[in-house]
């Protein structure tokens, strides 16, 4: 084990804490904090766990391979050991049924066309495409591209980029992200809205009766570069299993990179400043007079893969339920980088999953067992688009309306220990008062996250739960790290960076776990002070989710 400086720093914070409450360090429940329930958290047990299911071993957890066998049964063992009880009957596993559809094009050479020339963008390297319907063969001839800005439909914000514009039969081209990016009187500033993510702009395609929809790829705007693109949606994809076998989706969704957009503007004889334009109000759409042939053979097949879920019952209210969350899917194993081609997934999410273990065995160790039932749920292909926590949303085990909250753990930070710390999606609900109030007893403050712009609040599991009226919390670091070695800062920043699925996902000496280790400690706190009282948070007043809240909360 690293004995860091912030380790010891943050242990002596905690002991000087306790210390100062009612009864010292000898009160085993202190201002709601309870140490020796704080204490069950180690970072000996947390580290194995974290190494063990992020080890080549496990093959990158990718859902439908033998890598997915040994997680889930891994994750079992672990609840069974802990004396969890199985949390769906006598079950530990909740199915999900899935498709896992491999797309292939037919020419890996696409091809636009125009009136005065032709553009050639190279599969993966120029542009990625595949089809969510379960047909064997997707063949589009001659389809017309139109540019049509963000691709968003907002009347809540007097938006509508498909205005009098009919794209039956047509390939829509759109940016990434919402204008709140470049404008901040415009949809939330720079707090990205649902509208902004790559899902939406799918679903509306669709909607509109589009043919195919190509993104415009840009790094910022994203908030991740071409490699995670060319990884991420290339490859066999999964899905859960729709009634209509998919034909409510687009014939083909993909990317084009942003200088192959540019090309195509150029092709289309329009200034690549129309991207500029498309974010100002007023934008309409732009039929660019390329059309492009796309050509797609799928091959799929239908499982299953599995939630898996664990409750440790409540001593007084068991039938409402606080429900903590991680997905312990990742990439699998994919294309060769320096000779490696597993896809380990240590921070992303062998950290949220190991973190389950840890709260489990703080709330069996606390003085005074928790009122509410506490739910442990690791859920699959969050990867693919959070279909496990959506499966499970749509499926729910224990009531939505007896669902006090859902508590996300994905992707905690290695680089250190933080005076604040980070919720991602800043006053959407009534849990970050909790949040205030349990890292207020650490010393610690509540802070927004630090790049908003990148729609996090939308991009992990917690949101499944969110859209069906249940208030879900995501949380992470802060940036103000206790550390005041900035060489040794400065050192790891390096090393860590630009691990964000790839290869080097993998736990190593550049690790601090200190940090890690005081956020899964707050984690517990926040669900432990929920699990002893008896009202149930909601939405704040402001936000988009607050009367779906309101439905919940009138059916208790």
């Amino acid at each position: 084990m690293i004995m860091t400086k912030n380790l010891l720093l943050i242990s002596a914070t905690t002991t000087l804490f306790l210390s100062c409450q009612p009864g010292g360090t000898d009160s085993h429940h202190t201002d709601g904090l309870d140490s020796i329930a704080l204490a069950a958290i180690t970072e000996d047990t947390y580290r194995t766990h974290v190494t063990k299911l992020s080890s080549d071993e496990f093959l990158g957890r990718k859902p439908f391979t033998k890598g997915d066998t040994l997680t889930v049964q891994y994750i079992e063992q672990q609840f069974k050991d802990l004396g969890l009880q199985p949390g769906n009957g006598d079950s530990y596993f909740q199915e999900v049924p899935l498709v896992e559809i491999a797309s292939e094009p037919k020419n890996k050479v696409l091809t636009f066309k125009s009136e005065t020339g032709t553009l050639s963008a190279n599969y993966l390297d120029d542009y990625v495409i595949g089809s969510r319907r379960l047909q064997n063969d997707i063949d589009v001839a001659e389809s017309e591209l139109v540019f049509v800005g963000f691709g968003i439909v907002a009347p809540e914000f007097d938006w509508n980029d498909y205005e009098g514009l009919d794209v039956k039969g047509k390939t829509v081209v759109a940016m990434v992200s919402d204008p709140g990016r470049y404008d901040k009187s415009l949809f939330k500033a720079d707090t990205m809205t649902y509208y902004g993510r790559w899902k939406y702009k799918y679903e509306e395609a669709a909607r509109q009766g589009a043919t195919g929809i190509l993104l415009i790829h840009e790094t910022e705007a994203a908030s991740y570069g071409w490699n995670v693109v060319r990884s991420g949606w290339s490859g066999p994809q999964l899905d859960l299993i729709s009634e209509d076998n998919g034909t409510s989706f687009s014939e083909f969704e993909g990317w084009i990179s942003n200088e192959t957009a540019k090309k195509l503007f150029q092709l289309a004889d329009i200034s690549p400043n129309v991207m500029e334009e498309a974010k100002k109000p007023g934008f309409k759409a732009i039929p660019l007079h390329v059309s492009t042939s796309v050509g797609i053979h799928n091959t799929f097949r239908k499982s299953t893969s599995n939630n898996v879920i664990a409750k440790l019952k409540g001593a007084k209210r068991p039938d409402e339920v606080i429900i903590y969350t991680a997905h312990w899917d990742h990439l699998g194993v994919g294309e060769p980088v320096d000779g490696d081609t597993i896809y380990n997934g240590a921070i992303d999410n062998a950290a949220g999953v190991a973190a389950l273990f840890e709260i489990a065995k703080a709330f069996q160790a606390a003085k005074a067992q928790p009122e509410r039932s506490i739910i442990f749920l690791a859920v699959t292909s969050e990867e693919e688009g959070l279909l496990g926590s959506a499966y499970y949303a749509q499926h729910p085990i224990y009531p939505l309306n007896k669902t006090v909250a859902n508590l996300n753990m994905d992707a905690f930070s290695a680089l250190g220990a933080t005076k604040d710390v980070s919720v991602v999606g800043i006053g959407q609900t009534e849990i970050e008062d909790y949040v205030e109030k349990s890292a207020a007893k650490f010393g610690r403050v509540m802070k927004g996250e630090s790049d908003p712009t990148s729609g996090g609040f939308y991009r992990s599991d917690h949101f499944n739960f969110v859209k069906a009226g249940v208030p879900g919390l995501f949380m992470g670091a802060g940036s103000e790290l206790l550390s005041t070695d900035t060489v040794d800062i400065e050192r790891r920043r390096e090393a860590l960076a630009g691990r964000y699925h790839t290869v080097t996902d993998e736990v190593d000496e550049n690790w601090d776990f200190s940090g890690i280790i005081a956020d899964i400690r707050l984690f517990f706190d926040i669900g432990y002070t929920m699990s002893m009282e008896s009202t149930f948070p909601n939405f704040k007043a402001k936000s988009e989710f607050k009367e779906l809240g309101d439905k919940r909360l009138k059916g208790l």
